[in-house]
């Protein structure tokens, strides 16, 4: 079987693959329109995010057997016409869950303590003791919105404190020792912190906005390592004025381009500008799933799947 490899990853990847037999060709440059006329030739691809395989490329890969994305979402593909052609589709939320479950929190606690802020502030010769006193995480009640691979990491990571966890799904019984599932009413009547760990779907597309943030009682924190464009930036925004979210920690923009691999796709707005300013906003370029272990483990994710299937 002959592979194309279109983003580069951990050397493991094709190592191992070369020792199980398949044919490795790399082709990290080309337009996606010069891949799409020799994609024929081939049994499998692997990639990141370098483009959107869509229809016409799925039409134009008429030997395809199995795509590997090396990363947790597989938004970038048109999954149900892939299955309709009986490609195999393979992700690897295990190889970087670890690595978002300990970015979140690290959000978190930033926010609480102030680290940023306070950073900045020293590093300007200001010492301003009681401008950063931060509150403390124990005590409060967490939600988790989205408890797969990632919300579980998450609450995983919440054990060492005297939390409440909470989690909401659209799946039933995802609930586990770490986190009790609720319901929606309830999950907003609680929670203090709400931590978002969904896939990019037509119903998470812009599901935090004006009205499902109004549904909290209370004034909440709000911390997304998921999808950007799950969050309506502008409501958001109001919601920062407002107070009826005290802070956020965002590693990932509704302006993001598909490829995640840069961020200005067009001219920003002026609620990404109020973002950047804010003392209450940190801020990471989707690097919550980008560690050195995290791309090791997510390579070798992603050949132990081909090597069950395919060997």
């Amino acid at each position: 079987m002959k592979i194309l490899h279109l983003d580069t990853n951990h050397e493991l990847m094709l190592n191992q693959l070369n020792d199980l037999g398949f044919t490795n060709h790399e082709d990290y440059t080309s337009s996606k329109e010069a891949v799409e006329a020799k994609i024929s030739d081939y049994d499998g691809i692997i990639l990141r995010s370098r483009f959107t395989i869509d229809k016409p490329f799925l039409d134009a890969a008429t030997n395809l057997k199995f795509i590997g994305r090396v990363g947790a979402g597989l938004e970038n593909i048109d999954c149900e016409y892939a299955e309709q052609k009986g490609i195999t589709l393979i992700a690897a939320p295990e190889g970087n869950r670890n690595a978002v479950g300990e970015h979140a929190l690290g959000m978190l606690l930033s926010l609480f303590n102030k680290l940023n802020k306070a950073d900045k502030e020293v590093r300007h010769g200001q010492w301003l003791r009681e401008a950063n006193r931060g509150i403390e995480l124990d005590g409060r009640t967490v939600g988790i919105i989205g408890y797969g691979n990632m919300g579980k990491a998450f609450a995983k990571k919440l054990r060492g404190f005297d939390v409440e966890v909470l989690c909401y799904d659209i799946k039933e019984g995802v609930g586990d020792a770490n986190a009790k599932q609720v319901s929606l009413e309830e999950f907003q009547e609680k929670v203090e912190v709400v931590s978002l760990h969904t896939p990019q779907t037509p119903l998470t597309l812009g599901m935090i906005n004006t009205d499902f943030i109004n549904g909290f009682k209370s004034p909440f924190w709000f911390i997304n390592t998921a999808r950007g464009k799950s969050v309506v930036t502008q409501d958001l925004v109001d919601a920062l004025k407002s107070g009826k979210i005290l802070g956020a920690g965002l590693d990932v923009l509704e302006y993001e381009k598909a490829s995640f691999e840069t961020l200005f796709s067009s001219e920003l707005p002026e609620a990404f500008q109020y973002l950047i300013d804010s003392e209450h906003v940190l801020l990471t370029p989707h690097v919550a799933g980008w560690t050195v272990e995290s791309k090791e483990k997510l390579a070798q994710t992603i050949v132990d799947k081909i090597k069950a299937k395919f060997c």
